[in-house]
């Protein structure tokens, strides 16, 4: 039986209307899902603060360290921009951190600090406060 250009396009839609009835299913079964199986790494906490001086406006350009309580040394290292704010992006789950302008200050004396907690995936608002003589000796 020949093959008339009747036939090959009948051949042709029915092999196309039989791949595109299965490709869903195709692309389901290969699709990785919307949500990531591993909740840590979507999940975040926000610490967010703003550096005052001490006529009550925000202070540009304060080094600013965050680092766990239980740790020595700070983990990040920000400045706080030309509004006198700072934000850090920190792991989701129950922890205590600190905050410090790290500015020079006289001997004896600690830098200026906040302790805040981080519970869950949620945001902390802090405020550090320098008074004249810290706001002098940055």
């Amino acid at each position: 039986m020949p093959r008339t250009p009747f036939l090959r396009a009948c051949y042709s839609s029915t092999l196309l209307s039989l791949l595109l009835s299965f490709a869903p299913l195709a692309i389901a079964r290969n699709a990785s899902p919307t949500q990531s199986s591993n909740p840590s790494k979507t999940d975040y906490a926000l610490i967010y603060g703003t550096v005052w001086g001490p006529d009550n406006h925000s202070v540009a350009g304060v080094p600013i360290k965050i680092r766990r309580v239980i740790d020595k040394k700070p983990k990040w290292e920000l400045t706080s921009d030309r509004n006198g704010e700072f934000a850090q992006r920190v792991p989701a789950g129950g922890q205590d951190y600190i905050i410090e302008a790290d500015i020079k200050m006289p001997k004896g004396q600690p830098k200026p600090q906040v302790k805040t907690h981080i519970e869950d995936n949620e945001r902390q608002d802090v405020s550090i406060h320098l008074t004249k003589e810290e706001l002098s000796a940055r």
